[in-house]
């Protein structure tokens, strides 16, 4: 008998699919402690990072773990575009990878290859801890896992933004992040997103992105800042950035409300 593929057991695919936004939020400090209370506190998903912080493949397999029985969706960005990277965390329970330097097409189709299983892509078997996060029988994960994981890249260079187009174009592309702190750094105004250069670079790879089928995602430090690109057409957002951002702004602005 043929087996009937399961439905969605991604929330955020769902979102997308409504056109709904979602929120999320950098993840760096190790444990399932930091993955509890972002997610008590209603993000809807969070981004393990192993690009710039400590988290190795057993702390990220906790951290994934710890979502469990909460709303929020765990996504991992890995070091480097490179498969068994990619293979390693949805093994272990990802329901998104975001790669890094996303610069041409290429790039953007070999991304697509890492999530997905043959034929469409190289991922090898052996989603065993993957299966027993989701509640699902090794065939239904895999039925499914194709549809569902989704493949997040990021615009951080200026070739990225000069093929933006062809980035966008990528069949099985989900998301593309532009990414502002390598962004500035890549086109040598490290810090200054109120630089012209740098403006002009985001209103090109937005210009490229919005009206495809790739959802336009981004970090918004403030409030009024999301709302600003929500209104620009933004639909997957990174909330205050980084969890150590929240933690030390909100232990500088207690001591300077208790100084004053």
């Amino acid at each position: 008998m043929e087996h009937e593929p399961t439905s969605s057991f991604n929330r955020v695919r769902e979102l997308l699919r409504a056109g709904t936004p979602s929120f999320g939020i950098f993840a760096t400090i190790p444990g399932v402690q930091v993955v509890q209370i972002l997610a008590s506190a209603g993000f809807d998903w969070v981004l393990i990072d192993q690009e710039h912080a400590p988290n190795d493949m057993a702390t990220v397999h906790a951290m994934i773990v710890a979502t469990a029985g909460t709303q929020m969706v765990p996504f991992v960005r890995i070091p480097w575009t490179q498969p068994w990277q990619a293979k390693t965390v949805m093994d272990l329970g990802a329901l998104g990878v975001c790669f890094p330097m996303t610069c041409t097409g290429e790039d953007a189709r070999h991304a697509v290859r890492c999530v997905r299983y043959p034929p469409d892509g190289d991922r090898f078997w052996g989603p065993f801890y993957a299966a027993m996060r989701w509640n699902k029988s090794l065939p239904d994960y895999i039925d499914q896992a194709g549809e569902d994981i989704l493949c997040i890249g990021t615009i951080e260079h200026p070739s990225a933004v000069d093929n933006i187009d062809e980035i966008a174009a990528t069949p099985g592309l989900d998301i593309a992040f532009i990414g502002p702190g390598d962004l500035a750094m890549n086109l040598g105004i490290p810090g200054q997103y109120d630089h012209s250069k740098f403006k002009e670079a985001v209103a090109r790879a937005e210009a490229g992105l919005l009206g495809t089928k790739v959802a336009l995602g981004g970090v918004a430090r403030t409030a009024d800042q999301a709302k600003q690109m929500l209104d620009r057409g933004y639909r997957v957002l990174v909330l205050g950035g980084f969890d150590w951002m929240l933690l030390q702004q909100a232990g500088r602005k207690l001591l300077d409300d208790v100084r004053r």
